[in-house]
């Protein structure tokens, strides 16, 4: 069930991505000569006017043609170059390169909206919204990676309802006194709630999590459920799709910086593997954290496709930028040979990340 999850929800933002390259083409007057649903083989066809409309067999997503995306004899001197993709202006083919991203960002703050309108977690210590929160309590909102918290199956949505370690209880615990708890005593059985369900494990804190005191890994917040009429929903989507973004872009841009300086924490990343083990955790919680999840991934998609590295929208973006400054298009070869070896490199890091899920399910 949550392979299938996962196959929904990639298609879906794989669909709403190439949907937008192919509106911004559309508007452009840029020929586009097929969008289609899934990989061939194809199941179905039908051309309307000057584009092929198709569904095919594998349903991951989809994909747009356009003319002159990928620079050949045809588009740059042929029949209907005019309307080519590479004959557009600069301006021009930033727009349509760049849509598919922003239809990811529009999609995620559609969803996110739509949370709001139902009713999403929200933290109490917000300063605008935090009094009209419903029903708060205290909540494990990140899990360290191979930390005790880690060890016992604690995970990110759990509800914190008790701590016992002998004959000291804490319950309905608050951040604070949760903290002063799991730093007085070494072992510990915590209560929680998930998906409805409650669940009891023992953990012990250690060191070296938080300076100067002991920790069992888990970042904690006062969170309830936050529900908005429509028009505050969207503004609030917005916002929060906006922190989303900037905090993710932060996150990457450290993360690639660690790499470049040898101190690069692989296990803080996930791929497939690891992907659809989250969205199995997310629909276990309800499927308002399903949506939730599908829209911060949805924003992930966006940023890493900005990245300016071949065959991603970003090192297409990069290279108008280059022919911008030198005056000059690149040469269609130089740029298909870029965008291949970028695209293997890219393959290469999936197959990296893919056996580094594997191994910790071992």
């Amino acid at each position: 069930m949550s392979i299938l999850l996962f196959i929904v929800i990639l298609a879906a933002l794989i669909l709403v991505h190439e949907f937008g390259h192919f509106t911004a083409a559309k508007r452009a007057g840029v020929r586009v000569d097929e969008f289609g649903i899934g990989f061939p083989p194809r199941l179905w066809k039908k051309k309307v006017g000057e584009t092929l409309y198709s569904i095919n067999a594998f349903p991951i997503g989809g994909f747009v043609k356009i003319f002159g995306e990928d620079p050949n004899e045809e588009s740059l001197k042929g029949h209907d170059s005019s309307r080519s993709l590479t004959h557009k202006s600069r301006l021009v083919q930033a727009w349509i390169i760049s849509a598919g991203v922003i239809f990811n960002l529009l999609f995620a703050w559609i969803l996110i909206s739509i949370g709001f309108m139902a009713g999403l977690p929200y933290s109490v210590d917000d300063s605008a919204y935090g009094e009209r929160v419903e029903n708060p309590r205290l909540t494990i909102t990140h899990v360290m990676p191979l930390s005790p918290a880690h060890e016992a199956g604690l995970k990110g949505g759990d509800i914190i309802l008790k701590l016992v370690s002998g004959a000291d209880v804490l319950k309905n615990p608050k951040v604070s006194a949760t903290q002063n708890f799991i730093s007085s005593h070494e072992e510990m059985e915590l209560t929680y709630l998930r998906g409805g369900e409650e669940g009891t494990v023992a953990v012990g804190g250690a060191e070296g999590y938080i300076d100067g005191r002991r920790a069992i890994g888990i970042s904690m917040d006062n969170v309830g459920i936050l529900k908005l009429p429509i028009h505050e929903a969207f503004f609030v989507g917005l916002t929060t799709t906006a922190s989303i973004t900037l905090s993710m872009t932060v996150g990457i841009m450290e993360f690639f910086k660690n790499i470049f300086i040898g101190q690069a924490n692989f296990q803080d990343i996930a791929g497939p593997v690891g992907i659809i083990g989250i969205v199995s955790d997310a629909s276990t919680l309800g499927f308002i954290h399903l949506v939730s999840l599908t829209a911060i991934i949805s924003i992930n998609l966006a940023i890493i496709n900005l990245l300016p590295f071949p065959a991603l929208d970003g090192g297409r973006l990069f290279f108008i930028l280059i022919e911008a400054i030198k005056r000059s298009p690149i040469k269609p070869e130089v740029a298909n040979i870029a965008n291949g070896i970028g695209f293997l490199i890219l393959i290469a890091f999936m197959v990296f990340i893919t056996f580094q899920d594997l191994s910790k399910l071992i």
